[in-house]
C-alpha cells in the first residue's frame, strides 16, 4: 500500500500511480535530510557513524559527505544557500561557508555549553530557531556522554547580525522538530519527551509568534500519536504538515486533521522537499533514505 488516504484533501497531495522508492540502505540512524539545489543532492546524518552522507540525484549515487563532522542531526538551507548543521558531539549550530569550512553560529546560552542541537530552521528575517534536547550527550552512541550544562532542553532564537542567543520555550521536555507556518506566524515543535518520561504526551505544539517576531505564545496540541513520536517534519505553501510518525509518513491539514499517511516500514525521523521542482518527498528512516513523488512544494518555492 503506496497511501492511506483519510480525509479526500490528502488526494490533491499525491499521485495515484506512484510508489515509494528505497535509495540507499545501510546507514545506523539516518537523519536530518536537506536538499541543496546547486549541488543537485541530498545531504542526511547517520548520526552514529558521525557522516554526513550524500545522495547525488543526476545518478543515484551515494557517497560519504563529511566525516567527521560532529555527529550532525538536522539541516537547513539558509537564504544563501549555504548549510546550517545541529551539531551532537560538537554542541553548537554551524554552518558550511563557501569554502568549505565550518563558521560556530551558537554553542552557547548564557555561558553554558549546549546541550546537542537537534533541529534548525531560519526565518525570512535571517533569524535561525533551533532545538536543543539532550540525545547527543545521553550515551556515546549519538555523540559524546555529558551532563547538561544548561539543565534543560529549550527552545532558542539566533538574532541574525549579533548572533545574540535567546530561549523562546522552555517548558518542553525533549524540543526535537520544528518548523513554521507559511506565513511564519506559527511555529510547531515536537516534543519527544516520551523518551525520558515515559508519561509523556507524544505531540506537536503550536506557538503563535508574538508581534515583536523573537518570542512566542503556546495556542495548543496540534496532533498527538498513540505510539512512537513526531521527530522531523517540514511544512508545504498550503501549510499541510509533512511528519514523521513511527513507521510512516503523517499529513494533517493546517487546522490538524489527519488527512493521509506514507507507511514506509521503518522508523521514520525525517523528511524534507527537493528536487528541480521540489515535489520530491525525501525521508530518512531508522537505515534508509527513502523517496515519493507528491503534488506539493515547501513554503517558499
Amino acid at each position: 500500500m503506496t497511501y492511506e488516504i483519510l480525509d479526500p484533501r490528502f488526494n490533491r497531495l499525491i499521485i495515484g500511480h506512484v510508489k515509494l522508492e528505497k535509495l540507499y540502505t545501510g546507514s545506523r540512524w539516518a537523519e536530518g535530510p536537506v536538499y541543496v539545489p546547486s549541488a543537485k543532492s541530498l545531504l542526511w546524518s547517520d548520526i552514529p557513524r558521525d557522516s554526513v552522507m550524500r545522495y547525488d540525484e543526476t545518478d543515484g549515487s551515494v557517497s560519504v559527505f563529511e566525516h567527521p563532522c560532529g555527529h550532525h542531526n538536522g539541516h537547513t538551507l539558509d537564504d544563501f544557500g549555504r548549510v546550517i548543521a545541529c551539531e551532537h558531539s560538537g554542541r553548537r549550530v554551524s554552518r558550511l561557508e563557501y569554502d568549505g569550512t565550518w563558521t560556530t553560529l551558537a554553542d552557547r546560552f548564557e555561558g553554558r555549553r549546549l546541550n546537542s542541537p537537534n533541529d534548525v530552521v531560519q526565518r525570512r528575517d535571517g533569524s535561525i530557531w533551533f532545538t536543543d534536547p539532550t540525545y547527543g550527550i545521553d550515551s556515546h552512541y549519538e555523540g559524546h556522554a555529558a551532563q547538561s550544562e544548561i539543565g534543560a532542553s529549550n527552545v532558542y532564537r539566533i538574532e541574525p547580525v549579533t548572533r545574540e542567543v535567546t530561549a523562546v520555550i522552555t517548558d518542553m521536555v525533549r524540543p526535537n522538530g520544528l518548523a513554521f507556518s507559511p506565513d511564519e506566524t506559527l511555529l510547531y515543535v515536537a516534543d519527544t519527551g516520551v523518551s525520558h518520561v515515559p508519561t509523556h504526551p507524544r505531540q506537536i505544539v503550536t506557538y503563535s509568534v508574538e508581534p515583536d517576531q523573537r518570542s512566542v505564545k503556546p495556542l495548543g496540541v496540534f496532533a498527538t500519536l498513540e505510539s512512537g513520536v513526531y521527530d522531523g517534519f517540514r511544512v508545504d505553501r498550503e501549510g499541510n504538515v509533512w511528519t514523521s510518525a513511527g513507521e510512516g509518513v503523517s499529513v494533517y491539514a493546517p487546522d490538524g486533521t489527519l488527512i493521509g499517511r506514507i507507511p514506509v516500514g521503518e522508523l521514520v525521523s525525517n523528511v524534507a522537499f527537493g528536487g528541480p521542482k521540489r515535489n520530491r518527498l525525501y525521508i530518512t528512516a531508522q537505515t534508509s533514505l527513502y523517496s515519493i513523488y507528491v503534488n506539493a512544494h515547501p513554503y517558499g518555492w
